[in-house]
C-alpha cells in the first residue's frame, strides 16, 4: 500500500482552490432563483386558496422525497428532451446551468417551509394594528412583519445553506469541474493515489465554506436582534 504523503494536502489545496468559484456561483444561482420560487410556494401555501395551496404543498411533498443525485439526473439527461419538443436546444448549455436548476427546484421546496413556518410564528395582532394605524398591506409587511420573519428564517436558512453547499457537491457527476469536481479529476490523473490527500484537502475547503456561512449568517441574526430590541426600546 502507498504511504500516506500529508504535504500532497497543500498540493491539492492549491489546485483545487482556484474552482471554488464554480461552487459558489451555482450556490449563489441556486439561492436567488430558489428563494424566489419558495416565496411564491410559501405565499401560495399560507392563503385560503384550496387549489394554490394543494399544488404547493404536492410541489414541496413530491420534491422533498427525490434524492439529489436522481433530480440532477432527471434534469440533466430530461430537460434537453422535453425542450427539443419545443424546438429549443440545451444540449451546448454549460453544465452549471443544469445544476442550478436541479438545487433551484430542491432548494425551493426548504426555503418554503423556512418562509412559511417564519410567516407563521409572527403574532397576527402586530399586521391588523399596523393596518389599522394607517399602513398599508405592504408597508405592514415591509416594516412591521419581515424584520422578525427575517430573524426567525435565519437560522433554518443557514442550515438549507449548508446542505446545499454539502449536496451540490454531487454537481461532479454531471461533469461540472467545481471544487469537488477538480479533486476527482486530480484523483484520476493520478490513477487513484493520493486518493486520502485530495479528500483531506477538500475536507478542509468545505469545511472553512461552513464556518464561514455559519459565522456570517449567525453575526448577521445577532445585528437583526440588536436593531430589533433597539427599536422597540425607543
Amino acid at each position: 500500500m502507498r504511504p500516506f504523503h500529508p504535504e500532497f494536502i497543500l498540493t491539492a489545496f492549491v489546485q483545487i482552490i482556484p474552482y471554488l468559484w464554480v461552487t459558489i456561483a451555482t450556490m449563489i444561482g441556486t439561492v436567488v432563483f430558489g428563494s424566489l420560487i419558495g416565496l411564491i410556494l410559501a405565499r401560495a401555501n399560507i392563503r385560503r386558496g384550496f387549489v394554490s395551496r394543494v399544488l404547493a404543498q404536492a410541489y414541496i411533498y413530491i420534491t422533498r422525497c427525490i434524492p439529489s443525485i436522481v433530480m440532477l439526473f432527471i434534469v440533466y439527461y430530461g430537460l434537453p428532451e422535453l425542450m427539443l419538443g419545443f424546438g429549443i436546444d440545451l444540449n451546448n448549455m454549460n453544465k452549471g446551468f443544469f445544476v442550478i436548476v436541479t438545487f433551484s427546484i430542491l432548494f425551493s421546496a426548504n426555503m418554503a417551509e423556512v418562509f412559511r413556518s417564519a410567516y407563521e410564528t409572527i403574532d397576527k395582532g402586530q399586521r391588523e394594528a399596523a393596518l389599522c394605524a394607517g399602513l398599508s398591506e405592504w408597508q405592514a409587511f415591509y416594516r412591521i412583519v419581515l424584520p422578525q420573519c427575517i430573524v426567525v428564517a435565519l437560522p433554518n436558512f443557514t442550515n438549507a445553506l449548508v446542505n446545499l453547499m454539502k449536496e451540490g457537491s454531487l454537481s461532479y457527476t454531471i461533469g461540472l469541474i467545481d471544487v469537488m469536481g477538480k479533486g476527482q479529476l486530480m484523483i484520476g490523473q493520478n490513477f487513484g493515489s493520493y486518493s486520502l490527500e485530495t479528500y483531506l484537502a477538500l475536507t478542509v475547503i468545505y469545511w472553512g465554506l461552513t464556518v464561514i456561512m455559519e459565522k456570517g449568517f449567525g453575526g448577521l441574526e445577532e445585528r437583526i436582534s440588536k436593531r430589533k430590541k433597539l427599536a422597540a426600546a425607543s
